[in-house]
């Protein structure tokens, strides 16, 4: 099976600094497409300073609580992932919208003393840890292939993309993490999902929630996912 590296299109002088987008509701995944809305002013800053230097943003999942503190610092949980800004227009009104894809995930070691509108902290890279076994690859693969495969035919939208997507023979890794962002789970399990670096934790924690699921053919979300606003 072809070797996949998830940090390879990290700039080559990555330092570990990066911008962080705080939401509430939204997980964001390794390999994922996800289009954002950005009107508060600290974000279309962010997003400028990203734009002209290496287009790199951090998605964090604010934890519970965050209302009462969310024109501040709320806290976010430690594990992160960082993506691509591959697409990007600025509206007549100054807001904008653009197009993120998930690089890899990393962990948040400190956030950095506020010297701008919006948050930065250093992270690690967190390195992804395939099973060492082909067969133990395969099964995981096949059993969340066969899962998936009914949930295709409930997408109202995307589905010859995203079935494009899976016929080609990914690593379990990319493959739970394609499906673990397309699916309709708790915000908070979908962040369970990005704090494992283990691919197959990752992907028999999966089997696990979808053989707990009363009707596995629970329409989830459209797939490509409608804009999420920060």
């Amino acid at each position: 099976m072809a070797q996949y590296d998830e940090n390879s299109e990290l700039p080559a002088d990555f330092s570990g600094r990066v911008r962080l987008f705080p939401l509430p509701n939204l997980v964001m995944f390794p390999h994922a497409i996800q289009p954002l809305h950005v009107f508060e002013p600290r974000y279309v800053a962010m997003l400028e300073d990203a734009m002209e230097k290496d287009q790199l943003l951090a998605m964090a999942l604010l934890k519970p609580g965050w209302e009462s503190e969310y024109d501040e610092r709320p806290a976010v949980f430690p594990a992160i992932c960082i993506g691509r800004i591959v697409a990007q227009t600025r509206l007549p009104d100054g807001t904008h919208n653009l197009v993120l894809r998930g690089l890899c995930r990393a962990a948040i070691e400190h956030e950095l003393p506020p010297e701008h509108a919006y948050r930065m902290a250093d992270v690690t890279v967190m390195n992804e840890q395939s099973p060492t076994s082909l067969e133990q690859q395969t099964e995981l693969r096949q059993t969340l292939m066969r899962r998936f495969e009914r949930q295709l035919s409930d997408m109202a939208s995307g589905q010859e993309q995203l079935a494009q997507l899976l016929d080609v023979r990914l690593p379990v890794g990319i493959l739970t993490d394609v499906i673990a962002f397309s699916l309709d789970l708790a915000t908070l399990l979908k962040q369970e999902f990005l704090s494992e670096p283990d691919a197959g934790v990752r992907a028999q924690r999966l089997i696990e929630v979808w053989d707990e699921v009363a009707d596995p053919r629970q329409p989830g979300p459209t797939f490509p996912p409608r804009f999420s606003d920060n």
